[in-house]
């Protein structure tokens, strides 16, 4: 799945980035490669820094009860993939918790994903 636009599961379910499994023991998994989430093209710092804008944004209409610490935590991101020597490992810890922590949240989980995948691509 490229994209999710809003996908409702319910009884036991499970979103993992971008994949959502719905059923009895529901499991869901998402795997990156060396290729880039968007199919192909490593993004820029700048790629990443927009998509951290747009995931604190969502994070601002959203009603993640994290909201607040998960939007400090995506500007201090932001601000660390456009320096002018990004700690990647910093980075990394950063994507792996922003995926865990909207997993019950489908469109930003999709978000989270392709920022991490970005991330790893860097």
């Amino acid at each position: 799945m490229r994209s999710n636009d809003g996908i409702i599961a319910s009884g036991g379910s499970n979103v993992a980035g971008n994949a959502v499994a719905s059923g009895q023991n529901a499991s869901a998994e998402v795997h990156y490669g060396e290729q880039a989430a968007d199919g192909g093209r490593q993004l820029s710092p700048e790629d990443i820094g927009g998509l951290l804008s747009k995931l604190i944004d969502e994070l601002g209409r959203s009603e993640h009860p994290e909201r607040d610490d998960l939007i400090e935590a995506a500007e201090d991101a932001r601000e660390e993939v456009t320096s002018e020597a990004p700690r990647k490992g910093k980075l990394k810890l950063f994507a792996k918790g922003l995926v865990e922590a909207v997993p019950g949240f489908a469109a930003l989980a999709t978000l989270a994903a392709t920022i991490e995948g970005a991330i790893r691509g860097l």
